[in-house]
């Protein structure tokens, strides 16, 4: 993030307000990121929370290759029976 002062105003409208595009460049917020607010003494602090990407790239899945039993298994997944 740079240092640089980055100045622009958005309009509040039904609870919502946009934020302008030099903001989002500046701090490189894109779909998916979260922002958390900070109140304090009437001074506002937003964080930009990036959403992390590729969660799921290394997963492999089940291919169905090997035939499961749920009612066998079922324990060894760590799952308690009713």
């Amino acid at each position: 993030m740079s240092s640089d002062r980055v100045d622009a105003e958005s309009k509040v409208s039904g609870n919502q307000a946009n934020i302008p595009a030099r903001v989002r460049r500046a701090l490189d917020i894109d779909d998916g990121d979260k922002l958390r607010w900070h109140v304090e003494d009437g001074e506002v602090r937003v964080a930009v929370v990036q959403r992390r990407t590729g969660t799921f790239s290394e997963f492999e899945g089940y291919d169905g290759a090997t035939d499961t039993d749920a009612t066998a298994d079922h324990d060894a997944w760590g799952v308690s029976p009713e």
